[in-house]
């Protein structure tokens, strides 16, 4: 399992390295030894000896003049293109005041490093533009130039092939803007060490949670999972249904809140119960695989429950959620769609008055109705925002965009895996069935929420693969669970 830092928490690091007895020139000089090893490996593979260092201010533009002296002196053709008000370093290489004419093949960007806290422009913006058309095959030194707090891009940012980490990797670089800007990612370890910081799992750590089945089991081994919904959309608990089947759970259950309601129209009446029947068959003949039952506000005695897909923002919805919060105590709760929604919009302490393990499953606009915040406010700081609504409200927080942060406290990862062929309607109902089959197997929340993003985000890549990114659907997605799991399990 890797850990990744968020600009502050690299800062931290940093600082606390300094006051330890290492100085900035040191730290300096390993991170500009570290640079040139990989400008010069990047050479070596492109059989070219050339390379341009474009330095800002800062330790990132003293990063390069290390970088560059070093290559220099190893007989390579280094120079340094200095940004207006970059540090005046005297140097061996040769040293651009503008844009040279001549094109480079290797160009190392160090630019801005984590300290960016506005949006690049004048001069330094066309030196990020010259970086962009310039051809060469572009290294970032620690990030990419213009990438702020939460991965965000400051207006202009470099685009890089390659993005060389110094001393850890950063949160920054896999958030937002940041997973379409780093290209390939690798860490110099330059001897710091650093607190906190967010898992980031791969294949091995969630093979763990997919262990070999005994053969003396059966399905009363696995769990159970209610897809519990209103009849208000029927294709979103589908969706939900359909990932659960292919959690490992060993039932899967469709409770769906009946249509027919007590009334003096006879007629009214009968058309509401041949609704509820045709609901009924719809499911039975799209996955007989599941049991499906109406749903009256009796007790639920199931491992996990997943609610709010297609659900509707109604006091209906408001009462199934207190029915919950106040008696279902036999598993976890996932709550998406409008389930969020309504919490929202009727008071999110209604969450204080749960019974068991809860998880939250909002996207930025969701969690914005959830927390009050603006969604640029969370895509600033996701990571901070998602712990703390964990902790206000004692959840497990799933906060879905394109690299998904699950928070658990001061608990925190970030899922690598997926596709923006998962950016469709349904893919979260899908990822909703999913957890609360995760959950039903015994995981618990956490683990449960990072190993069913994770698989999620690989059935979605391998969609992608098999129809593309356009034309991949949430039920695409579905069909790609089995895949997605063997690949990480063998």
């Amino acid at each position: 399992m890797k850990r990744a830092f968020t600009y502050a928490e690299t800062r931290a690091g940093e600082g606390k390295a300094v006051l330890g007895g290492t100085s900035v020139s040191a730290l300096m000089e390993r991170a500009g030894g570290a640079l040139a090893d990989a400008v010069e490996r990047a050479m070596k593979r492109l059989g070219v000896t050339d390379a341009l260092f474009v330095c800002g201010g800062g330790n990132n533009g003293g990063d390069g003049y290390v970088a560059a002296k070093i290559l220099r002196g190893r007989g390579y053709d280094a120079a340094i293109l200095r940004a207006p008000g970059g540090a005046q370093i005297s140097s061996p290489c040769e040293v651009f005041e503008r844009i040279p004419r001549r094109r480079y093949a290797v160009i190392a960007d160090c630019l801005f490093g984590t300290g960016l806290s506005r949006p690049i422009g004048g001069t330094e913006a066309e030196l990020v533009d010259f970086i962009g058309r310039s051809g060469a095959y572009v290294i970032a030194c620690d990030v990419p130039s213009g990438l702020s707090r939460g991965g965000i891009a400051e207006g202009k940012a470099v685009r890089a092939d390659e993005t060389l980490a110094i001393g850890c990797l950063k949160a920054e670089l896999l958030l937002s803007d940041g997973a379409d800007l780093l290209g390939k990612i690798s860490v110099a370890d330059i001897g710091l060490s650093f607190e906190g910081g967010a898992e980031i799992w791969e294949d091995g750590d969630v093979r763990a949670l997919f262990p070999k089945k005994r053969s003396h089991s059966n399905k009363g081994d696995y769990g159970s999972v209610a897809v519990l919904s209103t009849a208000n959309i029927l294709g979103a608990p589908l969706l939900a249904a359909g990932a659960a089947l292919r959690s490992g759970a060993g039932y899967t259950d469709i409770c769906m809140t009946s249509m027919s309601v007590p009334c003096g129209d006879a007629a009214k009446i009968a058309a509401l119960q041949t609704a509820d029947e045709l609901h009924r068959v719809l499911c039975a003949a799209k996955y007989p695989d599941c049991r499906f039952s109406f749903y009256d506000g009796e007790p639920i005695f199931e491992s996990a429950v997943a609610f709010g897909m297609g659900a509707g923002v109604s006091p209906a919805v408001k009462s199934i959620l207190e029915e919950l919060f106040s008696t279902y105590e036999s598993g976890t709760l996932v709550l998406d769609a409008d389930a969020l929604n309504t919490l929202a919009a009727c008071g999110t302490d209604m969450l204080r008055s749960k019974k068991c393990p809860v998880i939250v499953t909002p996207h930025i606009k969701e969690f914005s109705r959830l927390t009050g915040k603006t969604p640029e406010e969370i895509l600033r700081d996701p990571i901070g925002c998602a712990k703390e609504f964990s902790k206000a409200y004692g959840v497990t927080v799933v906060l879905k965009n394109n690299r998904t942060v699950i928070a658990e406290g001061d608990r925190v990862a970030i899922n690598t895996a997926g596709s923006p062929a998962l950016a469709k309607g349904g893919s979260g109902d899908v990822l909703a069935g999913f957890l609360a089959g995760t959950c039903a197997r015994g995981i618990p929340p956490f683990e449960a929420a990072v190993c069913a993003t994770y698989v999620l985000g690989r059935a979605g890549e391998l969609a992608a693969d098999k129809m593309g990114e356009y034309a991949a659907a949430p039920s695409d997605v579905i069909l790609a669970i089995p895949a997605a799991i063997k690949s990480i399990t063998l």
